[in-house]
């Protein structure tokens, strides 16, 4: 499965869990630690809580590796690592403050 694929089905289960604002942005031609950031908004621990859940179980069933997870229930920002692609579970402040997707605006965003 290529990364775009991971991303997508990242993107699909967040979006599954009611997450607001999913964004797939292609960094691969300007970073070179990650192709894809799939970012997305939660409103609730719980809600943030399920999201992370359904990305690993669908990145799992995806044969994604799973590197690291930074962050968990009681965190505004949940940062998974799969390699290439890099998500962002975020509540409305955090997304706000730290505006990935102007810090990457760069990147193209992928429909």
């Amino acid at each position: 499965m290529l990364n775009l694929d991971f991303a997508k089905a990242a993107a699909a289960a967040l979006e599954n869990k009611k997450g607001e604002d999913v964004k797939i942005i292609n960094i691969s031609k300007i970073s070179d630690f990650a192709d894809f950031f799939v970012i997305a908004t939660g409103n609730n621990p719980n809600q943030l809580d399920a999201m992370e859940e359904a990305v690993g179980e669908a990145l799992f069933k995806a044969g994604a590796t799973h590197k690291n997870t930074e962050g968990n229930r009681d965190s505004s920002w949940i940062l998974m690592d799969y390699g290439d692609v890099i998500v962002h579970i975020f509540d409305k402040e955090s997304r706000a403050f730290y505006d990935l997707d102007r810090i990457w605006k760069d990147g193209e965003v992928v429909e």
